[in-house]
């Protein structure tokens, strides 16, 4: 498959994106000097738990797709996990993600590989402006179960604050070494794991669905991604809460939520069935889906454009 490339000559820069991912990558290169094993294992610990915790587990299984449930309270402990990852506000990230399953691979996927090429689907997207980002009313009737909580403004308004709280901790834990490797260095390598979700996973690997979008099933992004990286699965079956479904694909966030329901914190939880069983209409996106998972219906993204530009 031959990836197009996008024309972002009418685009305009999002220069708080741009500064805000440069620092922190300028950040994350000036920590290598600070090296210590320590540093080194704090970095490592953090990562795969705010990580697994944090984004697969709340962000993407819980917010975006209810694939399982929690008590309200514990949901808003996990979301706070999810803040501490450095990517940026809730609200708009689960809005994101469910306008990308709404149109994956599409031209209206905001981070489509197949239309914007490897680059564009893994960082570049996010270096300008998207008519779906920009307006409040398009993105929020996309997540109009969170829009309903004050904590989750709270958390998207004072999303990096959040991201930073844990500085003054690692400060007196280990001094500049563990700030800088346990909080820079993290926050880099967690949003290209991320980022090669939307990337790699859509360009390379191999699938067990047969889904109208690119996604395919990559080992190494589903090993540092706890589990995301079988991407193939999860798109065939949204709102499934495993993502691995061979034997042996290792889903370390399936994992996790078993053991949160085994203790009582998760409930309603949507566990998956063996890959052969699972018939082609019961695929997510092997037709074209006209509602999302609260029943809200979807028209055509340029008629939501319209159609809110004449809201008086």
């Amino acid at each position: 498959m031959k990836n197009k490339t996008i024309d972002t000559k009418a685009l305009k820069p999002h220069w708080g994106n741009i500064i805000g991912i440069a620092v922190i990558h300028i950040l994350a290169i000036a920590a290598i000097p600070f090296f210590t094993w320590k540093a080194f294992a704090v970095c490592m610990f953090l990562f795969f738990v705010i990580s697994p915790i944090g984004v697969t587990l709340t962000y993407h299984r819980l917010l975006s797709h209810r694939a399982f449930k929690v008590p309200q309270w514990f949901e808003y402990v996990l979301a706070t996990f999810g803040a501490l990852s450095g990517q940026g506000p809730v609200l708009l990230w689960v809005a994101e993600h469910r306008l990308h399953h709404r149109f994956s691979d599409s031209q209206k996927d905001p981070h489509s590989a197949r239309h914007g090429g490897f680059w564009w689907s893994h960082v570049t997207h996010l270096f300008y402006h998207k008519e779906f980002e920009d307006d409040q009313k398009l993105w929020g009737r996309y997540i109009p179960d969170l829009t309903c909580h004050s904590y989750y403004h709270f958390l998207s308004k004072w999303n990096f604050a959040v991201a930073l709280s844990i500085a003054p901790v690692l400060f007196l834990m280990g001094g500049w070494s563990f700030v800088m490797w346990g909080l820079f260095m993290r926050i880099a390598l967690m949003l290209h794991v991320t980022w090669f979700v939307n990337s790699a996973t859509h360009r390379w690997g191999y699938r067990n669905f047969d889904t109208k979008d690119d996604s395919s099933n990559v080992w190494w992004v589903a090993l540092l991604g706890a589990g995301e990286g079988w991407h193939n699965n999860h798109h065939a079956q949204s709102n499934c809460a495993a993502h691995g479904r061979m034997w042996w694909e290792f889903d370390l966030t399936w994992q996790l939520i078993k053991g949160l329901e085994f203790v009582g914190l998760a409930y309603d939880v949507k566990r998956p069935v063996p890959v052969k069983q699972v018939k082609a209409q019961e695929i997510d996106n092997a037709v074209e889906v006209t509602t999302d998972q609260y029943g809200n219906q979807f028209i055509d993204y340029q008629e939501e454009i319209e159609l809110l530009a004449n809201v008086v």
